[in-house]
């Protein structure tokens, strides 16, 4: 019998930061596509879209940053998908063969609160459309996103992506005719579609959100792939990530575009979805705006399981834990009432500078990515032994140099080319007229520095003793299954 032949395990998901036994992989490959799509296309997304406009693009340039940075971005983020399974692990923890078993705690910390912080986000956001066309607190109905989202994480990984699936199908039906709505009913100023209007500044910075944006869904990807068998390719897991991710992308980036070019300096998310879907008739932003919370549920879900992978993780990294479904309800409660607090207390302030966010967010993700892809692609060739990744003591030390080094000097050559709304522009952004071209800066070199850096590590070894503990690791992951 082959491994995607082989029972699955049904009821609350038991695995968590452990290897995923080849017995226990399962699903089909196109389940990507729906899952990526559906995360990206939630109207939290649309606030990617804004950049250029507000900052005095015109709507023409803005459409074709935001499929340009798409482009660039979401590959890669796809590319990381491939490693789920292959390795039968999630994401962060994956990232202890370049960081080191303790040394990969300073990404997992800033994965951790870019989980927080987008949960922040879309909590208040899917409160907020409730409240609009269901009446009741906004708080009252954070409280109830959030209760959601916490019990469709700890269902876990097949519950997600079923939800991720049937969302999708609605998504393309109420959405269509939203869509379609927006492009027939709605009037644009004159001149948001002419070619001379470009301008260097509004189109850099909307091109670096937006890949900033995808290349942020790196931290997740593997998370829901690693429970499918080995032998699905590269090539096949990176397409279905890729086009899923991207076009959700696009689309509802291009929506918060033609949204704010239409409302100006009055936009805000939810009213303007809401005036929006009522000029197509009336009563259906109302409909858009419900179905919009569920999108919200479901990407609140996704960073809470998210966020508690990596804070099982960080634990582990202090002291060995056995990863049973009671450390799994642990962390997925203290996740969610971090989260619930930060929605509860958040401010205006808070909801009026998330670009700003979606940019720190950038920053601190392009080296990890650069490296982690570097070693899983070029310098290891997809070879790991995945029972070292738990050794404290093991192949990988402590604190991976190669990997810190690399990510301190990837991140610290970005710094002048940072430009930050009103927190911070960099010196060489502020040479270019306030346009951040960062990414194009700490990419390469975070990815080079840790080829040159890696030049002597002997992967045939490696390799070696990944088979030799192979029988082991299916053994040892089977012992540690707890029934649910």
């Amino acid at each position: 019998m082959t491994a995607s032949a082989q029972p699955r395990v049904s009821g609350l998901e038991v695995r968590s930061i452990d290897y995923v036994p080849l017995d226990e992989r399962h699903g089909k490959l196109w389940h990507l596509g729906p899952l990526w799509f559906m995360s990206n296309a939630q109207i939290a997304t649309l606030a990617v879209g804004l950049i250029s406009i507000t900052g005095g693009g015109n709507l023409l340039w803005s459409l074709v940053a935001i499929v340009g940075g798409t482009v660039v971005g979401t590959f890669f983020m796809a590319f990381h998908s491939a490693q789920g399974p292959q390795l039968g692990l999630p994401q962060m923890i994956q990232s202890r063969p370049q960081f080191g078993y303790v040394g990969a705690l300073l990404v997992w910390l800033f994965a951790y609160v870019q989980y927080a912080g987008f949960n922040v986000f879309n909590s208040i956001l899917g409160a907020q459309a409730l409240h609009t066309t269901l009446h009741g607190g906004v708080k009252l109905w954070v409280v109830v996103v959030t209760l959601v989202a916490l019990l469709v994480a700890l269902v876990g990984y097949d519950v997600i992506h079923r939800a991720e699936r049937l969302l999708t199908y609605t998504f393309l039906v109420v959405f269509g005719v939203f869509t379609v709505g927006v492009l027939v009913t709605l009037h644009y100023p004159a001149g948001s579609f002419a070619v001379d209007g470009f301008k260097w500044t509004p189109f850099l910075a909307q091109f670096g959100v937006v890949a900033g944006y995808q290349i942020s869904w790196a931290i997740y990807v593997s998370d829901y792939s690693r429970y499918l068998p080995p032998d699905v390719t590269v090539r096949k897991t990176f397409y279905w990530t890729y086009f899923g991710s991207a076009l959700g992308g696009v689309w509802l980036m291009a929506l918060g575009s033609l949204l704010a070019a239409w409302a100006g300096r009055g936009f805000d998310t939810v009213r303007s979805i809401d005036a929006a879907g009522d000029k197509v008739f009336s009563g259906f932003g109302a409909v858009v705006l419900l179905f919009a919370a569920l999108g919200l549920v479901s990407v609140t879900a996704l960073n809470m399981y998210g966020g508690s992978l990596t804070l099982i993780s960080a634990i582990d990294s202090f002291r060995k834990v056995r990863p049973t479904l009671g450390v799994r309800l642990l962390t997925l409660g203290l996740t969610a009432v971090l989260s619930l607090v930060g929605a509860l207390a958040a401010t205006a302030h808070f909801l009026e500078n998330f670009n700003d966010f979606l940019l720190l967010v950038l920053y601190l993700f392009i080296p990890w990515t650069a490296v982690n892809l570097m070693d899983y692609y070029v310098v290891r060739r997809g070879h790991y032994a995945v029972a070292e990744i738990f050794n404290p003591r093991g192949i990988y030390g402590r604190w991976g140099w190669h990997g810190i080094v690399s990510y301190v000097v990837g991140f610290a050559v970005m710094v002048p080319f940072f430009s930050v709304g009103k927190l911070y522009v960099g010196p060489a952004a502020t040479a270019l007229g306030g346009a951040d071209v960062s990414l194009f800066v700490g990419l390469p070199v975070s990815a080079l520095l840790y080829w040159w850096l890696t030049r002597s590590i002997d992967v045939d070894a490696e390799q070696r003793l990944a088979e030799a503990e192979a029988e082991e690791l299916e053994r040892a992951a089977h012992e540690h299954r707890e029934p649910a």
